[in-house]
């Protein structure tokens, strides 16, 4: 049994991370919960997201709070909504593999959530940059179809303006070669589209679905299918393929 789960989830701790969502609202507050010498504590963390309805705790604060204790759960505030766990949510906390404690402001109700196996589906999933995102969706894509993997990157909002190659580098180190640039015809299942919009590098990417279609996940909107044509052909820049499948 986690500190997380049935009565060992201290009352104490509930109220510093109600308290906290009180200070920061309307911004999401975040933090982590420790144990040291067999006692749960709160510590709060800075929401370095620049959405308010997001959040994001900085390295220094995790490594901070990993000097008071161990991290057993991640705690943050929902605003005016109920704690119902987002896909953003869900997936960041398969990532930790730590429960998610989730408050709601101003009425004080939690949810707790633990890590279970969950994966978003491919179509469909809200957009949350870094999480949920045009590369994150080629990263499950491929693992879940090919079994290939995509390393996880770290990247901030608006990578491609801060010298950041994300997807030519990172493509390539996971055994995809360059097979044209979107204008033959020469494109098939599984192949990996990367595209330039108002950017130096390419910093959108999509998949090949076959039978004219594409997966992708456009910045602020649901990961859809799409008819590969039109302005997704005009902006591809690169048409790769892995290895395995030349």
């Amino acid at each position: 049994m986690t500190y997380f789960e049935g009565a060992r989830l201290s009352a104490r701790v509930v109220a510093e991370v109600v308290a906290h969502a009180d200070r920061e609202a309307p911004r999401e507050c975040c933090g982590l919960a420790v144990v040291r010498k067999g006692r749960l504590r709160y510590v709060p963390c800075r929401n370095v997201a620049g959405d308010s309805a997001e959040f994001e705790i900085p390295p220094d604060d995790w490594a901070a709070a990993e000097d008071k204790g161990e991290i057993v759960a991640v705690c943050h505030s929902h605003v005016l909504i109920p704690p119902t766990p987002s896909l953003a949510d869900r997936v960041m906390c398969e990532r930790t593999g730590l429960p998610w404690l989730i408050v709601n402001h101003p009425r004080g109700t939690f949810r707790v959530i633990v890590p279970e196996g969950y994966r978003a589906p491919l179509v469909g999933r809200s957009y949350s940059h870094g999480v949920l995102d045009c590369y994150t969706i080629l990263q499950d894509y491929y693992r879940e179809t090919l079994g290939l993997g995509l390393p996880d990157v770290p990247h901030a909002d608006e990578w491609w303006l801060c010298g950041q190659d994300l997807y030519r580098q990172h493509f390539e180190a996971a055994g995809f070669v360059q097979v044209g640039d979107g204008t033959h015809r020469d494109i098939r299942e599984h192949d990996g589209l990367l595209m330039q919009v108002a950017s130096p590098v390419p910093n959108h990417g999509a998949v090949v679905l076959g039978d004219g279609q594409i997966l992708h996940h456009p910045a602020h909107r649901l990961s859809s299918r799409d008819v590969y044509g039109g302005y997704w052909r005009e902006i591809t820049t690169h048409v790769l393929r892995h290895r395995s499948l030349l």
